[in-house]
């Protein structure tokens, strides 16, 4: 047998997963990590325990499996985006933690950017908003706030990486500081056209380019692990961001392909091929991961609370003790009895984008009960995805004027108030025949349901939902031979459940109607 080894590297944990040819799941580790808060909206990570917790895992994973080193052909990184680490190119040694993507301190340079007009500039370049969450003004903070920093990386001492390229460093020794262009376009400094930095911005963001690593295709051997780390040299042979990553192990690889992975949030992308399709719509152009030098690109889009809704319900309204439960509890009613809820905890985001949004039940009677809350709460998750998929589906069907600016997405109302927001045509519009899902809230029936009713399209779950670490694991193995092409890889995915819509798409548009008017009032309250 051939074995891969996927290193996914994640923003609570790292894990190492061992996979067979044909995709199955051989042996698993994971090991948590801290979470550091130095002061409110900020967040960091230790690079050197990232660094050690991913180590130990990969040496448990093949152990676990009772394999060797020489028994796995290669290695696939996957990683949390954006975070992002500067290390002496001499010592190998982080010059301070590691900025998170959480993290928003880079917000006041990003509030200057934006007041100097350079917004459209840099959506234009690198599909992206101008946003602190970008790796651009976490490199410049540190250049402006460690020490000797700045003089270090214009003698060319420094080195930046997002997550994937500190393990690439770390696992041959220094001898590769590289990058995939998946992780690059996720930088704020990288023209995604093209597939290379963006000189002028790097001169904006007073970023010296001697700190960057090189720009390769996704599936690439990038060279070989230290001997001595696993057991034997392995090539390292395939990096992705987590959600191209998934993107990708969901073998989603053409225009009109789109995957959801509902986690603690939910991350929609969909493939547009060679398209750059920039957003009216508040979503963000990236990167997808890449087996040539031929850029493709995604349409992306983030819930900022999908199953930590669950989380709520049983740590904030003790309506459940395990979140195990809450489908048996929504089940107890037959629907939500008119109850919307809207979990903007933490403001929404896309395709609204309003920070100051706040959470907010509408529709309670006195015959509403907690159950019919916790349905509402599932069914948020649906609702939240599919205003993301109806605003892929615009993007995608209105081709602009030639000459038509790209401007930044948000501030242009809620989806229903825009030109062409018809729910009932969300899989017509953006041509998409069937969502793939994944992540932990994925599991759950009654929810996946919903969803599939919602949009109107069929909803189908993988028997591997790892499909973040698989996604690394078959670039890795498209890189040394292990898979002929892509059309094996779609013939190894495999659905273990396809959840078909019964709703009609009048009750559908209905339902999509109500939620936007909760949105409404969440906005205003």
């Amino acid at each position: 047998m051939t074995y891969l080894l996927a290193l996914d590297q994640g923003t609570s944990s790292s894990r190492s997963i061992v996979f067979d040819r044909d995709g199955r799941i051989k042996a698993m580790a994971q090991r948590e990590f801290r979470q550091v808060y130095p002061q409110p909206g900020w967040v960091e990570h230790d690079p050197e325990e990232i660094w050690q917790t991913q180590l130990a895992t990969a040496q448990e994973a093949i152990a676990k499996a009772g394999l060797s080193a020489r028994d796995i052909r290669a290695i696939g990184i996957t990683n949390q985006r954006e975070t992002t680490v500067l290390w002496n190119r001499r010592t190998g040694r982080a010059i301070h933690n590691a900025i998170v993507w959480q993290d928003r301190r880079g917000e006041p340079l990003c509030a200057q950017l934006r007041e100097q007009g350079h917004a459209a500039q840099i959506q234009h370049s690198t599909g992206l908003v101008v946003d602190s969450y970008f790796s651009a003004t976490k490199i410049r903070w540190l250049l402006d706030h460690v020490s000797g920093a700045h003089l270090a990386a214009a003698q060319g001492e420094l080195a930046f990486g997002t997550i994937d390229s500190w393990l690439l460093w770390k696992l041959t020794g220094g001898r590769v500081h590289a990058t995939d262009v998946s992780n690059a376009s996720r930088t704020m400094l990288f023209d995604i056209r093209h597939n290379v930095w963006d000189h002028e911005l790097l001169k904006l963001l007073h970023v010296p380019d001697s700190v960057l690593p090189q720009v390769h295709p996704s599936s690439h051997v990038y060279g070989e692990s230290d001997a001595a780390l696993l057991g034997a040299a392995i090539p390292i042979a395939g990096i992705a961001g987590d959600q191209q990553s998934a993107l990708f192990g969901q073998a989603c690889f053409h225009a009109g392909l789109a995957k959801n992975t509902y986690g603690t949030g939910c991350f929609m992308l969909m493939h547009t091929g060679e398209h750059f399709q920039s957003s009216r719509n508040g979503l963000l152009t990236t990167s997808a991961a890449q087996v040539a030098n031929t850029p493709q690109f995604a349409l992306e889009g983030s819930v900022f609370i999908g199953g930590a809704v669950v989380q709520w319900l049983r740590d904030g309204l003790k309506a459940i003790q395990a979140s195990g439960e809450v489908q048996a509890l929504a089940e107890s009613v037959p629907d939500a009895g008119g109850v919307m809820f809207v979990p903007a905890f933490t403001g929404l985001g896309a395709p609204y984008w309003n920070a100051d949004a706040r959470g907010a039940i509408v529709g309670l009677t006195r015959g509403s009960t907690v159950a019919h809350i916790a349905r509402a709460a599932l069914e948020s998750i649906a609702y939240q995805s599919t205003a993301l998929l109806q605003a892929m589906g615009r993007d995608m069907s209105a081709p602009r004027p030639a000459g038509t600016p790209d401007g930044p997405p948000g501030g242009r109302g809620l989806a229903s108030e825009r030109p062409g927001a018809r729910p009932a045509e969300v899989a017509m519009a953006c041509r998409v025949t069937e969502l793939r899902v994944d992540g932990g809230a994925c599991v759950n029936n009654l929810l996946m349901q919903f969803q599939a009713d919602l949009l109107g399209i069929p909803v189908v779950r993988p028997e591997v939902i790892e499909t973040t670490a698989l996604g690394a694991a078959y670039l890795a193995g498209l890189a040394t031979g292990v898979y002929a092409g892509l059309d094996e890889l779609a013939a190894h995915w495999r659905a273990e459940r396809r959840f078909e819509p019964t709703m009609s798409r009048t009750h559908a548009a209905e339902l999509m109607a109500g939620w936007e008017h909760a949105v409404r009032q969440a906005v205003a309250g």
